[in-house]
């Protein structure tokens, strides 16, 4: 790819975009980028199932039609320097998990241009907001009709600080509802990626079983469990776990299982880390 160009006004929404639903995003016309990306698309979506492993979009479910629409909403914009609002509906996307495979998306496009990647970049970024404003303004339309819309956090967002796995799953269908930064990156996928897709995607079959009794007494009342857990991570290597699990209810008839999780080596691993006392030090230690 060679020689595309945005002008210095990039593809910024105007202002007005944001008031009324039916208003353009507008910009700068720039056909060398709309058809080099159309012309790479298998290659962008190659890649990107790549990165994403087991979370990469179903290839006829909801996530990918909105990654299709994404990107039409951007090759129009490119090509005609204005584009509608995104058409969402009928999709009902969760904000959280269609923006992450959306900036994947971009990522693995602004990688691919090679030395045009600062050009891919800025044309795409206010496009990805624009998208993710329509995603809102929809979801906000439908507060008063139910699920699905972007899952609110299922506790402070003060989990994502601790360093142990988390997830919270519903004990009914096994969806990841919530999770943290520190199980994406044990996975070797963005954290919000991970969102709305079932546990056992990043679980050998062989070890589902304990994930699911796990499941099934949370769901029948017992308040904690502790187990043995094995997951997997995007490129298949497995992740042996020690995993507390905690009931947690939503709403009714609504449960979710907390789980915090971490490598069943780490106890071990800190204790052998400390250094080793010396006979008189140990009895001097025990008479303390």
């Amino acid at each position: 790819m060679e020689g595309i160009w945005v002008g210095s006004r990039g593809l910024a929404p105007s202002p007005a975009s944001f008031v009324r639903v039916e208003e353009a995003v507008v910009g700068d016309v720039n056909r060398e980028l709309a058809t080099w990306l159309v012309s790479q698309r298998l290659e962008i979506e190659r890649l990107m199932q790549e990165r994403l492993g087991a979370a990469s979009p179903a290839a006829a479910g909801p996530e990918a039609e909105t990654l299709r629409r994404f990107r039409v909403f951007s090759s129009t914009a490119l090509m005609r320097g204005e584009a509608p609002r995104p058409v969402l509906e009928g999709l009902r996307p969760n904000e959280r998990r269609v923006m992450a495979l959306l900036t994947t998306w971009s990522e693995t496009a602004i990688e691919l241009a090679g030395p045009d990647a600062a050009v891919v970049r800025s044309a795409l970024a206010p496009l990805l907001d624009a998208f993710r404003l329509a995603i809102r303004t929809t979801g906000s339309q439908r507060k008063s009709k139910g699920r699905p819309r972007a899952t609110r956090r299922a506790i402070s967002a003060a989990i994502d600080r601790v360093a142990d796995l988390y997830f919270a799953i519903d004990v009914d269908s096994g969806e990841i509802l919530d999770t943290n930064p520190a199980a994406g990156s044990a996975l070797g996928v963005a954290r919000d990626a991970l969102i709305g897709l079932e546990f056992n995607a990043f679980v050998p079959t062989d070890a589902q079983g304990p994930w699911w009794t796990c499941l099934d007494a949370i769901a029948e009342g017992t308040e904690n469990m502790v187990f043995a857990a094995v997951m997997q991570d995007r490129e298949g290597r497995q992740l042996r776990l020690e995993a507390s699990a905690t009931g947690y209810k939503r709403a009714a008839n609504k449960t979710l299982a907390l789980i915090i999780a971490r490598p069943s080596d780490k106890v071990q691993t800190l204790v052998h880390s400390q250094p080793a006392l010396s006979n008189g030090h140990a009895a001097e230690a025990r008479t303390r």
